[in-house]
């Protein structure tokens, strides 16, 4: 990604999403997280905070469909283990206050919009991880369905990790799509 005023607004909405969500990911939020000069957000977002947040949970789920494609010659088990480390990675980094921005949209906007736009993406999210395990050996349309559960445990044991403050829920739901897949 370029770096430039309108790259850091938008990876700096990521961020707040997921870890403030929706209502308090403000213009002044994003605007102070990313450095970028107050004049710039309603240049380079002239529709207002709705194309803003449409931005940031593209560039969210680009980001997570470049970690799908890096699945390529892995196992059902690699692609599970693979998923769940980052989460791990992620609760740890933000020490249990990041969670998925597409989710933050889904549960906290009030933009039928956006919330249609996040439900796009997580089909996205499921027919992509669905061809990494088919491709991993999973039958078709067992693959669909295995990718829908591993998405929804994750996006769960993630707001159970945060709440509870460990990475305990993520571990078992973990080992539970482990032995699903073996």
């Amino acid at each position: 990604m370029a770096d430039g005023a309108p790259d850091r607004m938008i990876a700096s909405a990521v961020k707040l999403l997921a870890m403030h969500g929706f209502q308090a990911t403000t213009f002044s939020s994003v605007l102070a997280d990313s450095g970028a000069p107050r004049g710039s957000i309603y240049y380079h977002f002239p529709e207002g905070k709705d194309q803003l947040i449409a931005a940031a949970i593209e560039l969210a789920s680009d980001r997570a469909l470049a970690l799908t494609d890096s699945f390529s010659g892995m196992t059902a088990t690699e692609i599970v283990d693979t998923f769940a480390a980052l989460w791990r990675a992620v609760l740890v980094r933000s020490d249990f206050r990041a969670e998925c921005a597409v989710v933050a949209v889904t549960v906290s906007a009030d933009v039928p919009e956006l919330v249609e736009r996040a439900a796009a993406i997580f089909r996205s999210w499921r027919e992509r991880l669905g061809a990494a395990f088919e491709a991993a050996g999973v039958e078709g349309s067992a693959a669909r369905g295995l990718a829908l559960t591993v998405i929804a445990a994750c996006e769960g044991a993630v707001v159970l990790c945060r709440a509870e403050r460990s990475l305990e829920p993520l571990d078992t739901v973990a080992g539970h799509l482990r032995a699903l897949v073996a």
